[in-house]
């Protein structure tokens, strides 16, 4: 029987094209053929998410200091393109509600959750998603599988995913200790091998592998059967897949 080909999930949009974690790269991925995007997430003083990988900004803007000890206001302001190309000066940080108005239903969300923030991240992200109505598109993951396992156990709708970067004995058998129902796995594209994705199918669960960016890496994805690859370049990615 022909495996189905992975989807191409865009990694914090086409990352490797604009810059990372702006409504540009996320634009870009869409036009370039993404079927899916993946995007990080942390939350200011005053309450509201931002789509951004570091918890502080020196990296991917031209302002300073930690996101969660600053206000939407001041992050607003900061350029968050210029970094990365001259072609891109004037992107700022955006929030995820504006990222969830320019990708259409029906797209898979990845919302990676760097940080729990003492709950507060949890809560103000759930509540979103309830009032957003497209808890169905989006997979929550993060690298802090209890902070998963308490999203799960507060939103039993949500699908949940666990990201790692070890190569465990039985990746099936981790997501199936948990008390919870886990949706995908995540794992780091050179953290496992064929056994491991039958084993993952077996028991039902998503596989979708970061970063992914070579051809002969997407060709060993695919003839892994993974669900999806997620990458920094999904018009490559979808190329290939023709």
């Amino acid at each position: 029987m022909e495996r189905q080909k992975p989807i191409v999930i865009g990694h914090r949009g086409a990352a490797g094209e604009a810059p990372e974690n702006t409504l540009a790269s996320f634009a870009l991925a869409l036009e370039q053929g993404a079927e899916g995007i993946e995007l990080d997430v942390h939350i200011t003083k005053d309450g509201e998410i931002v789509v951004c990988h570091d918890p502080t900004l020196e990296r991917t803007t031209n302002g300073a200091g930690c996101i969660c000890e600053m206000t939407w206001d001041a992050v607003k302001q900061l350029d968050a393109g210029a970094w990365f190309s001259e072609a891109f000066r004037g992107e700022r940080v955006p929030l995820l509600r504006e990222v969830f108005a320019l990708v259409p239903a029906g797209i898979l969300i990845n919302v990676e959750v760097k940080h729990s923030y003492e709950g507060r991240m949890e809560h103000a992200l759930l509540d979103f998603l309830r009032k957003s109505g497209r808890l169905e598109d989006v997979v929550i993951s993060s690298f802090d599988h209890k902070c998963i396992r308490r999203i799960k156990q507060a939103e039993p709708a949500a699908k949940v995913g666990l990201l790692y970067a070890a190569n465990l004995l039985n990746h099936a058998a981790y997501a199936q200790q948990m008390d919870i129902d886990v949706f995908s796995l995540h794992p780091y594209f050179h953290s496992f091998d064929q056994d491991d994705v039958d084993g993952a199918a077996a028991a039902e669960l998503a596989v979708y592998p970061y970063t992914v960016n070579r051809p002969e890496d997407y060709q060993r994805m695919i003839d892994y059967g993974v669900t999806g690859i997620i990458t920094d370049y999904p018009g490559r990615l979808a190329e290939f897949l023709k």
